[in-house]
């Protein structure tokens, strides 16, 4: 705690914001930056839906990263839209925003994200993610030199958020822009949420990863009970899916399917908290939750 009250005048600290079109990586760089989990991660668009802070902090400065849901256009329901003015809304916020995009791919997506970028203030580093995965890396610069006319951007950087190659050049360049100021949390703080909150999203991340295209988009997770023990942490959660066929879906034949979500998410809750773990998972439906605020603000999407 001491640093918070004493710190040299030099001392940076801001907010960061990690904006881009769904799926581009945005929650393994912050995951990467803070070098430990924060945001979970899949292969499906949407997987971020809050903004979660990641708090980085080093001798000189503290960084919060703002994981943000990935920007889209024609989002139908009232959870789309609400993950749109989520994001929206960080970028009016911060102190700096990383713009992610993915290696050589420039989508309509990309645009949509470039233009809610322009009007906001702030200065933006433009970071090519995966360029782990090009191919031919001759390619790159061209398509560096293209990106570069479509704004004025405070640095162009390409890495890997998956390996950390290059994630150094980035924490340089999101230092320089950081505004003098003292820091905003304890410099052991890595995130704002709760394990509660953690807890959902690592059972919902595996929701995310077992199931199919369509269904993690209609399911959720609520924490109904989270409690310490001695050398045990007891936690309750629901499922909730918008149909009585999505609930079979989940469950699986004879459980199975709910058994290996609980016990991906449990091992994976065991190594976050430093704790053993006893998960007992409910599904249940509660219809069109997804299109109905009062029930979304009653699921903790405020």
């Amino acid at each position: 705690m001491e640093g918070i009250f004493h710190h040299p005048a030099a001392h940076r600290c801001g907010f960061v914001a990690i904006a881009g079109r769904p799926n581009v990586g945005k929650s393994t760089l912050l995951n990467r930056l803070i070098g430990q989990k924060v945001s979970i991660t899949s292969r499906k668009p949407q997987t971020t839906r809050q903004r979660i802070l990641g708090i980085k902090s080093e001798p000189g400065y503290q960084a919060v990263y703002v994981d943000t849901p990935g920007l889209h256009e024609h989002g139908k329901r009232a959870l789309n839209r609400y993950m749109n003015e989520s994001a929206r809304s960080a970028l009016r916020e911060v102190d700096v925003i990383l713009f992610v995009v993915e290696g050589l791919r420039w989508t309509d997506q990309d645009d949509y994200v470039l233009q809610v970028i322009k009007v906001a203030r702030a200065p933006v580093i433009l970071v090519i993610n995966k360029v782990d995965k090009i191919a031919d890396k001759k390619k790159l610069l061209p398509h560096l030199n293209v990106l570069a006319k479509k704004m004025s951007f405070a640095e162009i950087v390409p890495l890997s958020a998956k390996s950390g190659d290059n994630l150094a050049a980035l924490e340089e360049q999101v230092r320089r822009l950081l505004p003098q100021g003292p820091p905003f949390y304890p410099e052991e703080q890595v995130t704002d949420r709760s394990e509660r909150f953690l807890a959902a999203e690592l059972i919902r991340e595996k929701l995310m990863q077992n199931l199919g295209e369509e269904l993690p988009y209609a399911a959720t997770v609520e924490v109904s009970a989270f409690s310490r023990e001695e050398k045990l942490l007891r936690i309750e959660a629901v499922i909730w899916v918008e149909r009585e066929g999505q609930k079979a879906i989940v469950i699986g034949k004879g459980g199975t399917r709910l058994k290996a979500i609980g016990r991906q998410a449990r091992l994976e809750m065991e190594k976050m908290f430093d704790s053993k773990v006893f998960l007992q998972l409910l599904v249940k439906v509660k219809e069109g939750w997804s299109d109905d605020l009062k029930s979304m603000s009653s699921l903790g999407y405020q």
